[in-house]
């Protein structure tokens, strides 16, 4: 496994699930952790628990000017990202697809791969 150690390392909807137990993970290999989600309640609980150094932000990844945003105002310390856990997503749309809501569809889309584009590219 490579050196993670002083690596920074940015994990999208890290505030439950693979993207917390990622956090952990990276956490204990020695990682610089950014972690944001949705729900800040919960990352905070997240940061307390985490070992070393975690900087938590809230973040909704369907939204493409608060992506940005967020990401070109992080700490200069926290700007030079190494490694990028694009975790956030959800399921939506698990009905028959004649009974499908398409608000729950768009939801889905827009976070789970619009949410990717927008992260990846800031």
């Amino acid at each position: 496994m490579t050196d993670l150690k002083g690596k920074t390392v940015l994990i999208t909807g890290a505030s439950a699930g693979i993207g917390q137990a990622m956090a952990h993970k990276f956490s204990e290999a020695g990682a610089r952790i950014l972690v944001c989600a949705r729900r800040m309640e919960r990352l905070k609980e997240l940061q307390k628990a985490l070992s070393g150094e975690v900087y938590a932000f809230q973040l909704d990844v369907r939204d493409r000017q608060a992506v940005e945003a967020a990401i070109a105002g992080l700490p200069p310390q926290w700007r030079e990202i190494d490694v990028l856990v694009n975790n956030a997503g959800l399921s939506r749309g698990l009905e028959k697809l004649h009974e499908g809501n398409p608000d729950g569809w768009d939801e889905m889309i827009d976070t789970n791969v619009k949410g990717l584009l927008y992260v990846s590219r800031a």
